[in-house]
């Protein structure tokens, strides 16, 4: 017998919707194509920022990789990885993956425990980036261009 096979849930044009999307649409935010490439742009660079600063402080301690406590998570994204983990939400790497070998390479290479956290470290910085827009404006329902570049220019600044 053969298992019946869960749906996506679907955009209101029928098409499957990014585990991104779902997370920022959970957050009572409308976004659109163009909002879900930049929330995809968004991610890989914070993401690489975040390894760049483990990889510098790894090489500085003398070792070959990465680990999970050599990437700068403030006590804000550590909490919104706890938040993630208890949602049912799967994120893939493999696109990730693809766009950081795309960016100039890190000096060393995460460990395995690091490439694991990836996910939630994802899945936090979705939720944190959707309520940074939240404070902005309690009321929006969908970011504006300058929305998305004063969230950006105040993720910039921590992370």
């Amino acid at each position: 017998m053969m298992a019946k096979k869960t749906e996506e849930p679907k955009k209101p044009h029928g098409g499957p919707m990014s585990k991104l999307e779902v997370l920022v649409r959970g957050q009572g935010l409308e976004v659109d194509k163009a909002d879900v490439q930049r929330l995809r742009s968004f991610i890989y660079q914070k993401v690489y920022d975040l390894l760049l600063a483990a990889s510098v402080l790894a090489q500085a301690n003398g070792r070959q990789l990465f680990e999970p406590y050599d990437l700068p998570i403030t006590k804000g994204l550590q909490v919104l990885i706890t938040e993630f983990k208890t949602m049912d939400v799967q994120i893939n790497l493999g696109p990730l993956l693809e766009k950081l070998s795309k960016l100039p390479p890190l000096d060393l290479g995460a460990s395995a425990p690091t490439e694991a956290l990836l996910p939630e470290v994802i899945g936090a910085l979705t939720l944190g980036l959707a309520r940074a827009f939240k404070i902005i404006d309690p009321n929006m329902e969908k970011p504006s261009e300058a929305d998305w570049q004063k969230v950006e220019q105040i993720f910039d600044l921590l992370l």
